[in-house]
């Protein structure tokens, strides 16, 4: 008797755990910071600064409809810059991207509207394309200061870059 109680108590959980792993929704992290490029130069150097409280949006939409948006959450930055959205459900079939929307600070709240930019900020989530972990981290994005930074000259030729932001020959 109570083999047969162990073996359909054991049966059961069986049961239930492939029920609820059958009906479990595909859940990723999108994970990312966001800085003030107070050199204007739109990559991280030493004299960025990360800002807390910035906004960004993880957005995916279908590839043929951008209108069409299958996902949009934001979020807001911790005091190191980082935030994380949550995002559930698998969006192999969609584009998702993460933007800037607000800045705290007035004197650094311009964005890039270039297209590489926006293709920098594109991430994948879905669980079929090599990727095992749930976390996808996003590359760091930048609201562009006012007026750079004094030492971002001194910067630029220490990292082989004209002012213009050509290679110094």
């Amino acid at each position: 008797m109570a083999k047969t109680t162990i073996i359909i108590l054991a049966s059961t959980l069986c049961f239930l755990s492939f029920l609820g792993s059958a009906y479990a929704r595909d859940r990723f992290m999108v994970e990312g910071t966001v800085y003030c490029d107070t050199c204007r130069v739109q990559f991280l150097t030493k004299l960025s600064e990360f800002l807390e409280g910035a906004t960004v949006r993880v957005v995916c939409s279908q590839v043929d409809n951008a209108k069409n948006v299958t996902f949009s959450k934001e979020a807001v930055t911790d005091a190191s810059g980082s935030y994380k959205v949550e995002v559930d459900g698998d969006h192999e079939e969609d584009t998702c991207e993460v933007t800037l929307l607000k800045s705290p600070r007035a004197d650094c709240s311009e964005v890039d509207q270039e297209s590489h930019l926006q293709q920098a900020a594109r991430i994948s989530i879905t669980k079929n394309n090599g990727i095992v972990s749930p976390i996808r981290q996003a590359n760091p994005l930048g609201f562009l200061k006012k007026d750079r930074l004094p030492g971002c000259l001194d910067l630029l030729k220490e990292l082989g870059i004209n002012e213009d932001g050509t290679l110094i020959a």
